[in-house]
């Protein structure tokens, strides 16, 4: 694996249009909207998928996605709520490749349970708690009570986000706020995942730790690939992905471990501090007949840890 090799696989989009125009413009507005909104994407992407990492991984696909239609996005509507609508859509797509069905909801069931007493928001008092309880509600529940009580979205909005009527968000918040009120004292629910290949994850993290490249390219299939989010995509050993590491990490500085996010076994990436090893980014490995096919890195995606809804760290050795 040569880590001075140019990275001629580099996720890299060019700006449409560079000559000037409305796509253009639209291009740059797209930027400076994502700059600002991308936390937001991944905090409701996050809780709708009930995995920090899978959040990420969805909003990167919600991005692309948004990038390839923004020729037909209308100029006259903001872009906020059309990003959202994507990243909406992009998480029932998750959940669905991942076997939970939305449940079925016809026009006359909403219509009858609006008529119910409404259900008050569960408030500020839950702060997070609510984002992490969300995840035992079915799908348009669970984006209907995120849209309105955590991101402030209008029912109309919300019914356009989610492809229904006001009435149908009016009836899934009454449903998901009803059971959100029962299981308010309870723990959330965390979606346990342990890694098949805790001891490739553990031998991964030594030979890092200790520099050991060629070690490394041992666990590593020779067409591994590699997601450094919001930089790279391609194949590792078209990469400078150690060589950036031994440049631009100091060994006294940084050390990896494994740990857990959000009940996933994975590997964290502690930073020296003042008050100790702090956890800065994660890994996520994925192996197919005993090699690492491919590498997730989250370095450049620095919400990603304050929003997970529980963090294991080891120490590092």
């Amino acid at each position: 694996m040569n880590s001075d090799q140019p990275s001629s696989g580099q996720n890299h989009v060019d700006a449409p249009n560079a000559g000037g125009g409305p796509l253009e413009a639209r291009y740059l507005a797209f930027l400076e909207t994502i700059t600002h909104l991308r936390p937001s994407l991944h905090r409701y992407c996050s809780r709708m998928t009930g995995s920090v990492l899978d959040g990420e991984d969805v909003v990167q696909e919600a991005l692309f996605q948004a990038y390839r239609k923004l020729d037909t996005f209308d100029d006259k509507r903001p872009l906020a709520p059309w990003l959202f609508r994507i990243a909406h859509n992009c998480s029932i797509d998750f959940l669905r490749r991942r076997g939970i069905r939305q449940e079925a909801e016809s026009e006359a069931a909403s219509a009858e349970e609006e008529s119910t007493p409404p259900v008050e928001p569960v408030g500020q008092a839950l702060g997070k708690a609510v984002e992490h309880l969300v995840l035992a509600l079915p799908p348009k529940e669970r984006a209907c009570v995120l849209l309105k009580d955590v991101f402030d979205y209008s029912l109309e909005e919300i019914a356009e986000l989610v492809d229904s009527t006001v009435g149908g968000v009016k009836a899934a918040l009454n449903r998901g706020r009803s059971k959100l009120a029962v299981r308010s004292a309870a723990a959330a629910p965390v979606r346990v995942k342990t890694h098949e290949n805790a001891e490739l994850l553990q031998l991964y993290v030594d030979r890092f730790n200790k520099g050991d490249w060629a070690g490394l390219r041992e666990l590593i299939a020779a067409d591994a690939q590699l997601q450094v989010n919001d930089r790279f995509l391609g194949r590792v050993d078209r990469s400078p992905y150690f060589g950036m590491y031994q440049r631009e990490h100091p060994p006294a500085s940084w050390r990896m471990v494994v740990g857990e996010v959000d009940g996933e076994e994975t590997i964290i990436v502690l930073r020296a501090a003042d008050k100790g090893w702090m956890p800065d980014y994660v890994l996520r490995l994925n192996v197919v007949n005993g090699q690492i096919a491919r590498i997730t890195d989250y370095w450049h995606c620095p919400w990603v840890i304050p929003a997970a809804a529980s963090l294991v760290t080891g120490q590092p050795s």
